[in-house]
């Protein structure tokens, strides 16, 4: 059974260890001696020393073996929060938890760490049947999905994975998300003088406008977005300016959308730099790849009836954003996202109600069980 006033104890503990991304030595630590507490074999990989992931900690694996009649799951949240998630003071008001204070409170997505920690202590106590269940914690998932990016996957045994890290109430099943790419551009013109020679000039700023002007963005269509996050270039006014940094983005739940999207992008850029003579570098970082699964999908079917099974209306969705389940996904792993239970996350006024707590771990205990 869940113990409900151990798993608050514990999400309360883990929020109260600063592991904003890139600093997650603390929590790496504490996953470790907390699982090896349950005699399990735990293994720490070097993913945060690799160029761009940039972490003082771990992604932390281990295994417990069941019954080999049913399939392994593997069951993933992130210990990493967004800024500011230093000296989370958390309190209890009105049945949620809340953070006192300008930070975060991290539920997103140390909500889903202690449903997890909390249904593995209840079934090694209760010694009942249960299916290989398989636990990944991972680093720098915020900003780039980039401790799941470089997991060493040759140690994953499972088929299918669930990823406990989407907002809503226990119920809520992502079956979809989009890939992501990222544009980075930069726009070289030619300076003069603006007052007596900007004929001899070719503003980058110019350039970079007009190509802008032209691009389709914000929401393209129902499965596909695109924004410009950063278009930088600071000088005298008395300059014709020579550089210009663009940084973008294209989402789409379709790969066929999402490569349009980019080529659009890229060609408003060539056509507007020919246009007003400035030269284009740039460069496509594909983040992140997209997935889908329909309601009649296994994995899905099961989770539908777990859901039902601890008395909570299941219900599926897609998002516009990517967590680990998209990386889990691209390599072979079939893996969907659980609500549990965060709100207005990455926000100071984030909050998670208690009862939300106890149903993830209860979820995530009727899955392990067979």
């Amino acid at each position: 059974m869940i113990n409900r006033e151990r798993v608050l104890r514990t999400f309360l503990e883990y929020v109260q260890i600063d592991s904003e991304s890139h600093h997650e030595k603390a929590m790496t630590e504490r996953l470790a001696t907390d699982l090896r507490a349950l005699g399990l074999e735990v293994y720490t990989d070097q993913a945060g020393r690799i160029p761009g992931v940039d972490s003082n900690g771990a992604n932390v694996y281990c295994f417990l073996e069941g019954d080999p009649s049913h399939d392994a799951i593997l069951f993933s949240a992130h210990m990493d929060t967004v800024t500011p998630g230093q000296g989370i003071d958390p309190c209890i008001e009105d049945g949620y938890v809340r953070a006192r204070g300008d930070t975060v409170l991290g539920a997103d997505d140390k909500s889903g760490v202690a449903a997890i920690m909390e249904a593995l202590r209840a079934l090694v106590e209760s010694g009942v049947p249960h299916r290989s269940v398989e636990v990944v914690f991972t680093i720098r998932e915020e900003g780039g999905l980039c401790g799941s990016a470089n997991l060493e996957y040759d140690r994953i045994r499972s088929k299918y994975g669930v990823v406990l890290d989407a907002s809503n109430d226990v119920g809520k099943i992502v079956t979809s998300a989009p890939g992501q790419i990222r544009l980075y551009a930069d726009i070289y013109g030619k300076r003069s003088h603006a007052g007596s020679d900007p004929e001899k000039g070719v503003s980058a700023i110019q350039a970079a406008a007009a190509a802008v002007s032209r691009m389709r963005l914000q929401r393209i269509d129902e499965e596909t977005t695109a924004n410009i996050g950063t278009l930088s270039c600071v000088g005298a006014t008395n300059v014709v300016q020579d550089h210009v940094t663009l940084a973008a983005e294209a989402r789409s739940r379709s790969p066929q959308k999402l490569e349009a999207q980019q080529a659009h992008m890229i060609q408003c850029l060539k056509d507007a730099c020919e246009e007003y003579g400035a030269r284009l570098e740039y460069r496509v970082d594909q983040s992140y790849h997209s997935y889908g699964f329909p309601d009649s999908h296994p994995l899905v079917q099961l989770l539908m009836k777990k859901c039902r099974e601890i008395g909570a209306e299941p219900w599926t969705t897609y998002t516009g954003g990517g967590t680990d389940g998209n990386n889990f996904n691209f390599h072979g792993i079939e893996t969907v996202v659980l609500a549990c239970g965060m709100e207005l996350e990455h926000t100071t006024d984030e909050r998670i109600r208690v009862q939300n707590l106890e149903d993830a771990a209860r979820l995530v205990l009727s899955i392990m069980k067979v």
